[in-house]
């Protein structure tokens, strides 16, 4: 019987974009959902051992909210998390939200409805966790975010150090001899446990310490972690401050837009602009030219999270806070810049 996962690989699209269709998802582009419901009519796919039922779950449901409707990388690891829990016979409900969107909010409202025995937070606002997650009281899993410190019995997390990380990112490009560096990505807001802000306010303090004078105003531009937005922010970027010659962008699907609008202002990669991402997503590996990138492990990340939160289910256990270890990898889009 085919999965979601065959119908993710046969159609071409992620499988949270498939599940998006399955769930009758309004942010699908026409041409995605008329191809992947071509091929679930094709392969006999039923929605009622799958997708469906992680819409419709019980009690017995472990349920994942997913924080951005474009981001790879989360769309990576829930991939790796939901076939770990297949394996050990765990029922799923997924939820994607905006990035704007109060995911501890919807996590409360899920309670009430479908009292999930235990939730999978990929990304997550710290205010909001502060603010409401108290009233939770299954056990829980924040990923790709840092929870340690807020203080909550049932909420473990796993997550790079994004601060660390960032400081190494930006340690390469001024290692090839830029100085005139911007950044693409996040939204800004300075909280611990906010990935965006963690990477920004990591690259910002490597400047700072290297003696460069950082103009945030001029030098950075925010945005959501999907290409479209990256391409935007940077090509208000680099508009904004044509004397750039590095972008450190704070995921890869942001770098993936910033490379397109790099191009589209006539600008060549790596000979007039260098770009570093962050995440180690698969198609960092396949863009020309082949994204240098700072690379976490979905993979362990998902599997340390199925494991805590398995764990956790069956016996009394307190919460753990890990860092996933990186690595920079060096691609082809970052050289000196030219004199």
């Amino acid at each position: 019987m085919a999965t979601i996962k065959d119908i993710a690989r046969l159609s071409g699209y992620s499988i949270g974009t498939v599940s998006r269709v399955i769930n009758s998802h309004p942010d699908v582009s026409e041409a995605a959902k008329r191809k992947i419901e071509e091929v679930i009519r094709k392969t006999g796919f039923q929605p009622n051992s799958n997708a469906k039922l992680l819409k419709q779950a019980s009690t017995s449901a472990i349920t994942i909210l997913v924080k951005g409707t474009k981001n790879i990388f989360l769309e990576t690891i829930l991939e790796e998390i939901q076939e770990l829990l297949r394996v050990h016979g765990e029922a799923v409900s997924v939820v994607f939200l905006d990035e704007l969107a109060d995911e501890v909010e919807t996590a409360v409202q899920l309670c009430a409805e479908r009292k999930p025995k235990g939730f999978i937070f990929l990304g997550a606002n710290p205010d909001y966790l502060k603010k409401s997650f108290g009233v939770i009281t299954v056990p829980a899993v924040l990923v790709s975010g840092d929870a340690d410190g807020l203080g909550f019995e049932n909420l473990s997390s796993f997550c790079t150090d994004d601060f660390a990380a960032a400081k190494e990112a930006v340690g390469c490009l001024l290692s090839k001899g830029h100085t005139k560096i911007g950044i693409v990505g996040g939204m800004g807001e300075r909280e611990h446990g906010n990935v965006g802000a963690d990477r920004l306010y990591g690259a910002m303090e490597k400047l700072k310490e290297s003696g460069i004078c950082f103009e945030r105003e001029r030098c950075y531009e925010p945005a959501k972690f999907s290409a479209e937005a990256g391409y935007g922010s940077a090509r208000r970027l680099l508009e904004r401050a044509p004397e750039i010659t590095a972008v450190f962008a704070l995921s890869d699907t942001v770098a993936i837009g910033a490379m397109r609008a790099a191009k589209d202002l006539g600008l060549s990669i790596p000979d007039d602009l260098s770009v570093i991402g962050f995440d180690g997503i698969e198609y960092s590996r396949y863009s020309v030219p082949r994204l240098t990138t700072v690379e976490q492990s979905s993979s362990l990340l998902a599997q340390r999270s199925v494991e805590d939160l398995l764990l956790r289910l069956n016996y009394p256990r307190p919460a753990v806070h890990e860092k996933i270890p990186f690595r920079i990898v060096e691609g082809e889009s970052v050289k000196k810049p030219k004199k």
